[in-house]
């Protein structure tokens, strides 16, 4: 799944209100395109509003009407529950994996180039689009059907990207951090925290920063199958997004670890272990409840078997669907697209879709 150009986003909020947007309608502009570059213009849907956060029901069973409350039948209701119970029982066994996430630079070869000098990740795919006028390139540590992989996009002429304060860091994990940070080094990278162990823990850390300010932070570890580990992103009420990603998302809750020292305490998501795979980790930071987002970071993929199904889900769990569940217009890869309860975007690609996306 690429990400929609800026160009294509269907509204721009104040962030995007400097750049330039073509005239031509949209429709025409799906003329001529190969599938990947369709799939580019629907992947991002709407552009997500900074203020924007949830406040719907878990689930809708009345309507207020002026004084009077309707309400079904007790033979509707107790069918509706026992709809949401299977809804949300079905969403933690669904085939669900993290694909992607999305986010944007301002010089795609530069990063390009620091990503496989210094990282060590592979170019998986690339695609250049100059009428459109924007890039994106697909780069992890194996192929995309099995691996977590990063999606860079560069739009022509944004060559600086705010990437605000709500977003934390990506994860990777290597074997020996030290070797890694003198590698950096000798590439002319930035080096923000040296290595040595986490306080607290005997993990050797270290953080660096790629040439857009996003940090890496560098864990020592085994060989791992899954060497892009982590994702970062800071929430306003921890137990809030805990119950939001288990229940809509259904992730497992890997651990939580609260450091009333420094004032943070943070929580590990995802589908499997974090030895082996891609998790997020979510931080409260002590009374800090909104963050900026910025116009860097835009949203993390993840696969599914039913994005209709899930999007239900998600409505159970009051969350936000910005874009309905189906199939793209002429590719037929059926998506839905979310906010979670800070407003963090998150999209579902059908998994059998996707992966004939990749053939």
């Amino acid at each position: 799944m690429a990400t929609t150009p800026f160009q294509h986003l269907s509204s721009s909020p104040p962030f995007l209100s400097s750049l330039r947007f073509p005239t031509s309608s949209f429709a025409s502009s799906l003329t001529g395109f190969t599938s990947s570059r369709r799939l580019a213009l629907f992947h991002l849907g709407t552009a997500i509003p900074q203020s924007e956060l949830l406040g719907g029901k878990t689930l809708k069973l009345f309507r207020m009407e002026g004084n009077m409350l309707e309400a079904g039948t007790a033979g509707n209701m107790a069918q509706a529950a026992v709809s949401e119970g299977n809804v949300l029982e079905w969403a933690k066994t669904d085939k669900r994996r993290m694909l992607h996430v999305v986010y944007r630079v301002g010089n795609l070869d530069k990063t390009m180039k620091f990503y496989t000098e210094c990282l060590g990740m592979k170019l998986l795919r690339r695609c250049d689009i100059p009428e459109e006028r924007y890039a994106n390139a697909f780069l992890g540590y194996g192929p995309e059907d099995s691996h977590f992989v990063v999606e860079l996009t560069y739009n022509y002429g944004v060559d600086k990207i705010d990437i605000g304060t709500g977003f934390g860091h990506f994860g990777i994990a290597v074997e020996d951090v030290a070797k890694t940070v003198d590698l950096v080094k000798a590439k002319g990278g930035k080096v923000t925290r040296e290595p040595g162990p986490v306080k607290g823990g005997k993990t050797v850390i270290a953080f660096v920063e790629d040439p857009d300010g996003y940090k890496f932070e560098l864990l020592e570890r085994e060989p791992t199958p899954e060497p892009l580990c982590q994702v970062m992103l800071r929430v306003g009420d921890l137990d809030r997004s805990i119950k939001f990603y288990e229940k809509a998302f259904g992730m497992e809750l890997l651990r939580k670890r609260d450091n009333p020292e420094y004032k943070y305490t943070i929580a590990m998501m995802g589908y499997g272990p974090e030895d082996k795979s891609a998790v997020l980790e979510l931080t409260y930071n002590y009374g800090v409840l909104e963050y900026d987002k910025g116009n860097g970071y835009a949203q993390i993929a993840i696969g599914t078997d039913d994005v209709y199904k899930t999007a239900e889900a998600i409505r159970l769990c009051g969350g936000k669907i910005t874009r309905e569940p189906g199939p793209l217009p002429v590719i037929n890869t059926k998506i839905t697209a979310c906010l979670d309860p800070d407003g963090w975007k998150s999209v579902f690609v059908d998994n059998a879709d996707f992966l004939k996306e990749l053939e």
